[in-house]
């Protein structure tokens, strides 16, 4: 019967206890996650961010990876003054096997391996460096042209023990044809 006797109720009191309270609560429910949105998306999609060590989307590597595969450069084939010498092709060109001997080519200067080829003919190693033989690859339609090849076998021929006479350049050699007549 004690319990029924009872009469003094338990009061429950909140954090909120006037309306402004309560306004202030409602208006920052809604507030506070809208600014902690906008505060996220910024820190995340805030400038460009590259990985670590990588310039991969800078301006200078997009321009690399988009520039043209190839270009085109004509050169006048008659003019003489502008074609490499024997030498000079084989230098840049050739050296790297036919001095040390590599996979197989004759050095230069060794008259005991080039004295076969020789006996060839110049048309014959002419065309063994345009089309490439072995392991040779084809030296035509490369950094230089066929006449500027033909120079540097008759250079290494020549090295070799061999009597070949240098390729003329085409205008010199219709100029030499003209005052022969």
């Amino acid at each position: 019967m004690s319990d029924a006797q009872h009469t003094e109720h338990e009061v429950h009191e909140g954090p909120i206890k006037t309306p402004k309270q309560l306004i202030t609560a409602v208006v920052a429910a809604f507030v506070v996650p809208v600014v902690v949105i906008i505060m996220l998306t910024n820190f995340v999609d805030f400038g460009q961010k590259a990985g670590a060590g990588s310039d991969g989307m800078s301006a200078e590597a997009v321009a690399r990876r988009i520039q043209p595969i190839g270009s085109i450069e004509i050169k006048d084939a008659s003019d003489a003054s502008s074609l490499k010498t024997g030498e000079q092709v084989f230098q840049a060109q050739c050296t790297a096997c036919h001095t040390s001997g590599a996979v197989g080519a004759p050095k230069l200067g060794d008259e005991a391996a080039w004295a076969p080829r020789i006996k060839t003919g110049y048309e014959a190693l002419l065309t063994s460096a345009l089309k490439g033989k072995g392991n040779m690859s084809p030296q035509g339609g490369g950094d230089f042209s066929d006449l500027e090849i033909g120079r540097a076998v008759v250079y290494m021929a020549n090295k070799g023990g061999g009597k070949l006479e240098e390729p003329k350049a085409p205008a010199a050699a219709a100029s030499a044809a003209s005052a022969a007549n």
